[in-house]
């Protein structure tokens, strides 16, 4: 196997350049969740290129691709990477800076795509090395409910043949690039968007008792929300409510009709996400009538909790130890932000694992979803050739 290793990294390190180019042009030209038209496009003519045998248009945008070893249906692994970006102005001041204004990978997925294209164009040429098929998943709106996993999934990426087990991989800004983290079992939060409306009577503020106010109302019902993670949530296993925006659209002296509230809710166990939506409703709905408003208190079903496959994960380990040296390999914590690779997971054996881009002497430090955010480059050979890694060894099993 350490033919298949050397060789691997061989031809990571002599498609760097290559993989870089790709990443700056799709820097340069980020598009939207779900609008990934030209992204697509790039990415198909590419895997043409590589005489790649592939199919657009899966959930619109997505592609998947099936690179075929010897004896192909004895076992079928997949790859996954996404390709949206964010609603962000950039502010780097890099030569590949984006040209759409307004729209930013400030989340890394042109890493992620990019990595993935060199992973290609690696297992393409070692089609004679091992046995099995390799399914690659590029995949639109991952940053978008109801998420593109859920929408590919529904359209067969998992079937035809059969996946037996999923890698992704995402960028880790507080990970040295060089190194990679992974965690088994629970790792990433589920993910529910809060939209609530409280009504009641505006009029004078100068004149309380002639109105209902929805203000006061909004205070107490954010207030006492908060008292479902703090006095029924496990607090050994994180709960998260936070409420972000706040809109009561009135003035000094104007009490409004109604204030409209949005947040998040997140939480690591499944079972305690349903006790709590109904506990979150029940009080919301007491409270506000109780003070004589009404309220529309809508929960939008998000991703689920992502949990790695123990068994996967832990090979996947002992690999990537064996491709980059147990020091470049480091254990992750639990993360409460969400992914909708965790839909995968629940369908199939996944793993889910960290890129390090971090490069504190070049600068390259900011977190994800800022506009500063940007990555060492270096990083890139690391994660084609470690994708390409991972599926022949997994295959091998």
């Amino acid at each position: 196997m350490n033919a298949i290793k050397n060789k691997i990294k061989s031809l990571s390190k002599e498609f760097a350049s290559e993989i870089t180019q790709i990443r700056r042009h799709l820097h340069q030209n980020p598009e939207l969740s779900f609008e990934e038209y030209n992204t697509s496009a790039y990415i198909s003519e590419y895997l043409t290129y590589l005489q790649v045998n592939h199919q657009q248009g899966i959930a619109n945008t997505g592609i998947v691709a099936i690179i075929e070893g010897k004896n192909p249906h004895k076992k079928t692994i997949a790859l996954r990477a996404d390709m949206d970006a964010l609603p962000i102005q950039e502010t780097t001041k890099v030569e590949y800076c984006s040209k759409n204004d307004g729209v930013m990978h400030a989340c890394g997925h042109d890493v992620h795509s990019a990595s993935l294209m060199g992973a290609a164009k690696i297992l393409s040429q070692l089609t004679e090395q091992f046995e099995g098929t390799i399914k690659l998943i590029f995949q639109p709106g991952e940053e978008r409910i109801p998420g593109g996993a859920s929408m590919m999934i529904k359209e067969g990426v998992l079937d035809n043949p059969k996946v037996e087990a999923i890698f992704g991989q995402h960028v880790m800004p507080f990970i040295d690039a060089g190194k990679v983290g992974f965690r088994k079992g629970i790792y990433m939060a589920s993910a529910d968007e809060i939209y609530i409306t409280v009504t009641g009577k505006g009029g004078h503020a100068a004149m309380p008792h002639q109105n209902i106010d929805p203000v006061l109302i909004s205070a107490h019902l954010i207030v006492a929300l908060q008292q479902i993670v703090s006095r029924n949530a496990n607090p050994s296993m994180p709960t998260v409510l936070s409420f972000g925006k706040v809109i009561a659209n009135g003035a000094t002296n104007v009490i409004p009709n109604d204030v409209k509230i949005e947040g998040t809710f997140r939480t690591f166990d499944e079972t305690w996400r349903d006790e709590a939506h109904k506990k979150m409703k029940n009080l919301a709905k007491s409270l506000v009538e109780s003070m004589g408003g009404t309220i529309d208190f809508n929960i939008m079903r998000g991703y689920p909790v992502l949990v790695n496959d123990e068994g996967l994960t832990q090979d996947a380990i002992i690999h990537a130890q064996e491709y980059l040296g147990k020091d470049n390999v480091i254990p992750l914590d639990i993360w409460t932000a969400a992914e909708d690779f965790a839909y995968y997971g629940h369908q199939t054996k996944g793993c889910f694992y960290r890129l390090g881009v971090r490069n504190e002497a070049k600068g390259i430090t900011s977190p994800v979803h800022t506009p500063t955010f940007n990555i060492d480059e270096s990083a890139l050979e690391v994660g084609m050739g470690l994708m390409a890694f991972l599926a022949i060894k997994e295959l091998q099993k």
